[in-house]
């Protein structure tokens, strides 16, 4: 097949180096000393899929710490897709060039809703059956994970199993189950599987539903499946994995660069994130793992850049101590360091003009919304005062270009935060023409709210398109000069709130708009909301059903049965604080907040020093 895809396939399509492998760093284990060969699946294009960092983790750990095999798969762009059905070429791995079809399982990376079509896609063009039921002895074990796989319902049918939590903790468990019981059936290995804490295997269980549409009950089918599903944890990360020598890729890809993760989890417990919650409690790596992890990375790769990763990365205790470091360390190599969007406030513009020594970076803030009231109501806990001080700092500094998140449709959000975003923007700009000789350019993106499972607002109804549309016309009614606003489409964010928030019976939808040519959901230019309107309507369902209403605090959601640790009680009553606009410390810095997650995990929470430190995971 190498020959074939060499010499007939790759020099009709765009970007063939996404379809060749053998680069630095990259691993080829012996296939037949290996015992499970897994395949890991990016359901998005090679140069996307390869800028993540959960994939780059376990293709390491697989490779490197186990008998087992990994080999790397990405979605063909439709270029390549139409030439490879063309000639009959089955979707093959990067690193051995071997169909799909002859590894022991298929890991697919779950990390945004709309990228389920792309799935099915990439399943289709190797040859396997969409549907687990439809799926014989022989046929490779399709599993899936990540941050959408905390409410797996909406594809539950195209999966076998879906393990739920941090994949290093738990998939060398899952692949030697398999191993062990290489000799029993299909069911029979995956239902062993199921013993396993943070393995969910969809077939064991049983979904009814009420009258009007409400879930009624769900419950496994025998003992052999656990009624609660517990999310698996890291519990210390210095100790974990990371890899020192990661894939370096031919061409350029989405954060080209070497990453630090620093640490995991958020505790400002953000009422919209989703990842705030499912990523609880926060675990810190030390500066010095994370000096020689920098070290290694530079040696092997030969990067000029490092970006330090978390969801909260001005969080991390040890920050200014490292950045100053690597700075000090590598600055006179030109290697520079790159922060994520910062906290609003002046310690993040010290911590930016350090950065800024070696290499100009844009500068991102992320202010949500645009007046204190809704802040409040979304426990984002910064105020204006604390914006302008610290955008004031940058244009001191030099800075002469801001970039600002919003969001648009948040709960409660009325004519006058939407006013606030506008008159917040203005009073950036006159403070940038105070402080610097140049033009200031002030851009602002404005993203869709999509209300998320496992959040206090997921009993939230999301805006219509049309009131999100009437928000973007009210916000663009008169151009302001130097002032960019850029807005999220609202009829992908509808879709994207219709899974999130989804059930069993979605998967029939989704098999509908894939079978009408629906893939690269999440790409502007191949999304298609008609065709997906179509697949509603031929399945007699009804996507309001999932994103319009208000749900009730005692209604059973598809996902109850995913264990984050975090209390369903925690929750109802964040929602409460949210709409009286009540904020919630930072339990870092106020103490124990009662979410349930350190007791449950056997976490001591240091306040004083701001560490928590999973000692049982």
């Amino acid at each position: 097949m190498k020959d074939k895809l060499f010499r007939d396939i790759l020099p009709r399509v765009t970007k063939p180096i996404r379809y060749v492998g053998a680069e630095l760093n990259a691993i080829r284990k012996n296939w037949s000393q290996s015992q499970v060969k897994m395949a890991l699946a990016f359901p998005d294009v090679y140069e996307i899929g390869m800028a993540h960092i959960g994939s780059k983790i376990l293709y390491g750990l697989v490779n490197e710490e186990s008998p087992h095999l990994v080999e790397r798969v990405f979605t063909p762009w439709p270029d390549m897709e139409q030439v490879m059905r063309e000639e009959g070429v089955q979707l093959y791995s990067l690193e051995s060039f071997t169909p799909l079809e002859r590894f022991d399982v298929i890991g697919f990376s779950l990390q945004y809703e709309l990228s389920i079509t792309n799935v099915l896609n990439m399943l289709d063009l190797a040859g396997i059956p969409l549907l687990a039921s439809h799926r014989r002895e022989g046929h490779p074990l399709i599993i899936g994970g990540g941050p959408v796989a905390f409410n797996p319902e909406p594809f539950a049918d195209f999966f076998d199993a879906l393990l739920i939590g941090e994949g290093e903790e738990l998939l060398l468990e899952f692949l030697s189950c398999l191993h062990d019981n290489r000799e029993r059936g299909r069911q029979e290995r995956l239902t062993r599987t199921a013993a396993l804490e943070g393995v969910y295997v969809p077939s064991g269980y049983r979904v009814d539903y009420k009258p009007d549409g409400r879930l009624a009950d769900m419950k496994p089918v025998s003992t052999a499946y656990p009624a609660m599903v517990r999310k698996r944890l890291v519990a210390d990360l210095d100790t974990a994995y990371y890899p020192a020598q990661p894939i370096v890729p031919y061409m350029e890809i989405v954060h080209d660069r070497a990453v630090l993760e620093v640490m995991r989890g958020c505790q400002r417990a953000c009422r919209f994130c989703h990842a705030g919650t499912v990523y609880r409690p926060v675990r810190e790596r030390s500066v010095a793992v994370l000096k020689e992890q920098a070290d290694a990375q530079l040696k092997s790769t030969g990067y000029d850049e490092i970006s330090l990763a978390s969801l909260s990365t001005l969080d991390y205790s040890g920050v200014s101590e490292l950045v100053r470091d690597l700075v000090r360390t590598y600055g006179e190599r030109g290697i520079g360091v790159s922060l994520p969007s910062l906290r609003v406030d002046a310690f993040s513009i010290e911590l930016a003009n350090e950065v800024r020594k070696v290499r100009k970076t844009t500068l991102t803030l992320a202010p949500e919304a645009g007046t204190q009231r809704l802040r409040d109501v979304i426990n984002k806990n910064v105020t204006d005062e604390d914006l302008f001080k610290a955008v004031e700092a940058a244009f001191s500094s030099g800075w002469n270009s801001v970039k600002l998140y919003f969001m648009l449709g948040l709960p409660t959000e009325t004519e006058a935060d939407l006013d606030g975003v506008l008159a917040l923007l203005a009073r950036v700009k006159a403070i940038g023409q105070q402080h610097s000789r140049r033009l200031v350019e002030i851009r602002a993106s404005l993203a869709c709210f999509v209300p998320k499972a496992h959040t206090p607002f997921q009993w939230s109804p999301q805006n219509t398109i049309s009131q999100l549309e009437e928000k973007r016309r009210y916000l663009t009614r008169r151009k302001i000069k130097n002032i960019k606003l850029s807005f999220h489409n609202s009829r992908t964010s509808m879709l994207e709130g219709v899974m999130a928030r989804g059930d069993r019976r979605l998967n029939q939808v989704i098999l509908r708009a894939w079978q009408k040519g629906c893939k690269f959901d999440g790409w502007t230019e191949h999304f298609n909301y008609d065709r997906w309107m179509e697949a509603f309507r031929e399945c007699d369902m009804d996507p309001e059903f999932y994103v319009y209403r208000q749900r009730d605090y005692d209604e059973l959601l598809p996902w109850d049965f995913i264990d984050t640790g975090v209390y369903k009680a925690y929750l109802s009553q964040e929602d409460q604080l949210a709409d009286a606009a009540l904020t919630t410390a930072d339990c870092r810095q106020a103490g124990c907040l009662d979410c349930g997650i350190c007791p449950d995990f056997g976490v001591s929470l240091d306040v004083k020093e701001g560490k928590a430190d999973a000692t049982a995971g």
